[in-house]
């Protein structure tokens, strides 16, 4: 943010969706569950998108420097390590 001095929110995002779904996957792969994930879909999806406007951050140079599952198992080796 050294290159921003207004007020206005700007979104931090990776300019790629991704769906609840792959996001719940990806993080039952990180910490290494077994179990099956069950999904109600008796329920409404919710939101059908939910992708943040990253174009102000992009437009001040800013690149995400890893992945949301680089993000995932870092945070979670930081939990064990840390928490548990």
């Amino acid at each position: 943010m050294d290159r921003y001095s207004g007020v206005e929110i700007v979104n931090v995002g990776s300019g790629r969706e991704v769906s609840i779904r792959e996001a719940a996957e990806m993080a039952k792969e990180v910490v290494g569950f077994k179990g099956e994930l069950v999904w109600d879909t008796t329920k409404p999806d919710g939101t059908p998108r939910k992708l943040v406007d990253d174009s102000k951050l992009a437009a001040m140079g800013w690149r995400p420097k890893v992945s949301l599952r680089e993000g995932l198992a870092e945070s979670y080796k930081w939990y064990l390590e840390n928490v548990v």
